[in-house]
């Protein structure tokens, strides 16, 4: 493969759940070279599709976990990633976006923009990437690609154009008429990989010069060149490229095209769009993290240059029988096998013993990996997020980890089931940040937690296949929280007398409810009333108290602590001293706080023919959701709303039986809100039933 690092892309597949990801990436494989027989999702061969390697992906027909692979096109190494389309598994897309240069956003030509396809959409912004959209499934009754790229502009706020429109939709979908080669463009051959370019038929060309028009006038705005040539009707092709692509690198333009993955239409355009378009590594502006000279971190831009010092970043773990397999990005400089490396995190420094790249579940050895590539290391310890340089502590800014919404406690059948549940969930921990585990205090139990029903459903199944692992499940429970409402002042002196030494720690200021949900400390000590090597210590002492609040007993949250005065004593005083000042007067002061019950509420967005709105609008308001809009479009519907999520276990088996089976939904973390008091109530009366059972 050519190592000229102007012609590498790495992209990403993302789109809503079903909407053609892996169907496409298969062809793209295919029309690459990189493999010689094409395989479905749910293929009745019993193989699945290549990026699907994991068992139950290949049963359930959806992608699990993130798939990487590499392949070439017309002298272009391509690294690709192909990440699941359910929100649960949403840390997946996230930690593959922070490693990509550019994206390809899968839409489905009939459902067009859903509601995974808005926060696919939130997760590229944040991440600053550039992407492509395509328009999948054009052959399917009721496909309306012009209607789709009208949702990318009204609902995700793109600069949508078309630069291709169809050669027929549904069952007259032929091919794609290219808008800038102004030729019909048909794929024929057993599966699609002859192209054959035309003249575009009589019936679609006042269509096609209308949108060519349209194209042009959105185009221009990024190229002085384009639009004098327009004037002077003289466009070329290149003109036409190089403002998409200027356009497409801003981010101030997507260009659409569009196909059908599932019939091997449109893939080889597409793939040229992606080497035309996207960004190479050197496009994009990635920031570390450094200690300068005078101490104080400073920022500087990765140079994606070979000679300068190797910098990497760890954005996926898999923990499996042979060892732990570390994906990584290189930013800076290169890694050769049986190199020396540091981890920026823990100073250890660590030999590549093995450097792969990976095409899905298959290893292939390589000798050295250069700026811009995304390959793994094989038996590296290390945690996802971490990164990698060749001495100097770099470190490059991590990806957004959501907290866990749900939880469940699982009780291992035997000794033996518990001996391989522990191993199953120091590797689940390990790989997936938004996957955690830990020990309910009150009842011995082990407590899984995770981003939603599905996600532990999986994680429970893959205890049992790959671990052996028979465990069984209570009900799912949801994570709460508490913060309080008023502001309460303090002024707590902590003493302790016990021969010798004793313990003095006096501290004054004011609790308060914070606005954003986190936890801030502010110091306004002045005067040195408290020394200031005691002020960390009185922080440490408040956190140490956010873990169980006193009144429901769940984490407090929304919690902002101004240290205004106090006290010391010469002798007496110590870190010890101000952390226990601290926790005491938390437990004293929390309850003037007038604190509250938190519930996690969910936005979720149900879909379904509009002849059963009312039945969807029902199943929402039982469950005490709030609606948020309601979007009505060629015969179907989608309803989005906030629903505390403890209303929502056992939702997908009502709304299919409310709609014959044709609705679907998707739920993600919204916000937490105040819990409605009868709710309150019990949590109140739970968590006193399990202090006095403690106390017994």
């Amino acid at each position: 493969m050519s190592r000229e690092i102007s012609k590498l892309r790495n992209i990403g597949i993302s789109a809503h759940i079903d909407s053609g990801k892996t169907t496409l990436t298969e062809r793209i494989l295919f029309y690459t070279g990189r493999i010689h027989a094409i395989h479905e999702v749910r293929g009745k061969d019993g193989v699945g599709a290549t990026m699907d390697s994991m068992e139950l992906e290949r049963e359930r027909g959806i992608t699990i976990a993130s798939a990487a692979t590499h392949t070439e096109w017309n002298g272009h190494p391509i690294n690709i990633i192909d990440t699941p389309g359910h929100v649960d598994f949403t840390i997946e897309v996230e930690r593959a976006l922070r490693v990509l240069d550019g994206a390809v956003l899968v839409l489905c030509a009939v459902a067009g923009v859903q509601s995974q396809s808005m926060t696919v959409d939130r997760q590229m912004k944040r991440y600053k990437v550039p992407r492509l959209a395509f328009v999948n499934k054009c052959d399917r009754s009721g496909a309306n690609p012009a209607r789709v790229t009208d949702q990318l502009c009204e609902k995700l706020k793109h600069n949508a154009v078309m630069i291709q429109i169809p050669l027929g939709v549904e069952h007259d979908h032929e091919g794609i008429i290219d808008l800038i080669r102004m030729q019909a463009c048909r794929f024929e051959g057993e599966n699609g990989e002859k192209i054959v370019w035309g003249e575009i038929p009589e019936k679609y060309k006042i269509e096609a010069e209308a949108r060519r028009e349209q194209m042009l006038d959105a185009v221009s705005m990024f190229s002085d060149e384009l639009m004098e040539a327009i004037l002077e009707d003289k466009v070329t092709e290149e003109m036409i490229h190089v403002a998409v692509r200027k356009g497409t690198l801003s981010r101030d333009l997507t260009p659409v095209l569009m196909g059908s993955a599932y019939k091997n239409r449109g893939v080889q355009l597409l793939l040229d769009a992606v080497v035309r378009y996207l960004p190479d590594p050197t496009d994009v502006d990635n920031e570390a993290f450094r200690v300068g000279k005078d101490g104080e971190e400073e920022t500087f831009i990765l140079s994606n240059n070979d000679a300068d010092p190797m910098v990497a970043h760890a954005f996926k773990l898999e923990d499996g029988a042979y060892g732990q397999l570390t994906y990584i990005r290189l930013y800076q400089g290169t890694i050769r096998k049986g190199d020396n490396i540091y981890n920026s995190r823990t100073g250890k420094k660590v030999k590549v013993g093995r450097l792969v790249q990976m095409h899905a579940d298959q290893m292939e050895d390589i000798e050295v990996a250069h700026s811009g590539d995304i390959v793994a290391l094989f038996g590296v310890d290390c945690a996802s997020g971490d990164s990698f340089s060749d001495g100097t502590p770099v470190s490059v800014s991590s990806m957004h980890v959501p907290d866990p919404v749900i939880s469940l406690a699982v009780v291992p059948a035997d000794n033996k089931s518990q001996a391989n549940m522990a191993k199953a969930l120091n590797r689940f921990t390990k790989e997936d940040p938004t996957f955690q585990t830990m020990k309910d205090e009150e009842t011995g139990d082990t407590l899984i937690m995770g981003m939603g029903e599905l996600h532990l459903e999986v994680y429970l199944e893959r205890m049992k296949r790959e671990y052996s692992a028979e465990v069984t499940a209570g009900k799912p429970k949801v994570s709460y929280r508490e913060t309080i409402t008023q502001s309460t002042p303090f002024d707590y002196t902590h003493r302790k007398q016990t021969g010798g030494s004793g313990q003095y720690a006096k501290i004054v200021g004011t609790m308060e409810p914070s606005d954003d949900g986190e936890f801030h400390f502010d110091n306004k000590v002045s005067g040195g009333n408290i020394p200031t090597e005691y002020i960390p210590a009185v922080e440490k002492g408040f956190l140490s108290m956010l873990g169980k609040g006193a009144f429901v007993g769940h984490p407090v949250q929304g919690l902002r602590v101004i240290l205004e005065d106090g006290n010391s004593h010469a002798v007496d005083s110590s870190d010890q001293a101000f952390q226990s000042a601290a926790r005491a007067c938390f437990r004293e002061q929390y309850g003037r706080g007038k604190p509250i019950a938190l519930e996690p509420v969910m936005m979720v967005s149900v879909e379904g023919p509009s002849e059963f709105q009312g039945e969807i609008l029902s199943t929402l308001m039982q469950r005490r959701g709030i609606v948020q809009g309601t979007t009505e479009d060629d015969g179907f519907v989608r309803i989005d709303a906030h629903v505390p999520l403890s209303e929502m276990f056992g939702y997908a088996t009502v709304i299919r039986s409310s709609t014959q089976g044709k609705a679907e939904y998707t739920m993600e973390f919204a916000k937490y809100a105040p819990a409605p008091a009868e709710l309150t109530e019990k949590l109140v009366k739970e968590f006193a039933e399990k202090k006095a059972a403690g106390n017994k």
